[in-house]
């Protein structure tokens, strides 16, 4: 099996934490150079020394920048691509708050669209020439099991997860001619940031302990554990491998055997 990244750039969306974080340590360790890309510089700076190095040509760099300043990322992400063309795009980025999809507003949605679906397409314009020129593209989506399920009180991040997969599956159908795979790895419960924030929503909207919430979600998961960033990371870095190049335009769920669905 050829998981040999050796010569392929990486780009890393919030790459500085959690499961982005994950995903770049093991895309590392496959030998591809990586940059991380995130908001906060000194938690990039952080993240960047964690990075392995596996041959003596590797490197690393990051890019601060806010994935709603479409300008800024336009041209921060298109200045690093110029500089080494990316061959591995994997989208992450933090989930729209909880909440009922009725109640929420017009400029909570555009909001979640503009961070998740526009950064995306932004950042897809800038890395497709290089992708392109040298017949090699991975685009990783990093969304959620909302895709296959929607899942309760998350109305804004159901709606646009799923808008996310379908722009997916249409990129798939494009650019796999030209060698370029579009996936979406779907992570269930897992330990981040993101599952602290929905517990502690919930807490504060029940008030019921944080632990007991826990220990109800860990029920509906038949592996009886919350996914660790690294279970997660492992997937995207193998559909980043030459070994995945038959896979296209799917729907990949890490999660234990949460979802009920096919």
């Amino acid at each position: 099996m050829n998981l040999d990244l050796i010569g392929k750039h990486a780009l890393i969306c919030g790459g500085s934490q959690g499961i982005g974080r994950a995903a770049a340590i093991e895309l590392a360790a496959f030998g591809a150079d990586v940059t991380l890309l995130a908001r906060s510089r000194e938690s990039l700076d952080a993240a960047l020394v964690a990075l392995p190095k596996t041959h003596p040509a590797q490197r690393h760099a990051s890019v601060a920048v806010n994935m709603r300043d479409r300008a800024s990322l336009r041209a921060k992400v298109a200045a690093a691509a110029n500089a080494q063309p990316v061959q591995i795009l994997v989208n992450n980025s933090g989930g729209p708050p909880s909440g009922p999809a009725a109640s929420a507003s017009t400029e909570e949605y555009l909001a979640a669209f503009n961070q998740h679906l526009i950064a995306a397409q932004t950042l897809l314009q800038a890395v497709l020439p290089g992708m392109q020129a040298t017949g090699y593209g991975r685009i990783i989506n990093v969304i959620s099991t909302s895709v296959k399920e929607p899942i309760p009180n998350l109305g804004i991040s159901n709606t646009i997860r799923g808008a996310i997969a379908s722009w997916a599956k249409t990129l798939a159908g494009e650019l796999g001619a030209h060698g370029i795979t579009v996936n979406n790895v779907l992570p269930g419960l897992t330990q981040t940031q993101r599952l602290e924030q929905l517990l502690t929503d919930s807490s504060k909207a029940t008030g019921r302990n944080i632990d007991d919430i826990a220990q109800e979600m860990l029920a509906t998961v038949p592996v009886g554990r919350f996914a660790k960033p690294s279970d997660v990371a492992n997937m995207i870095a193998f559909l980043a491998t030459p070994a995945a190049a038959y896979v296209n335009g799917v729907n990949v769920p890490v999660d234990g055997g949460l979802t009920h669905s096919l």
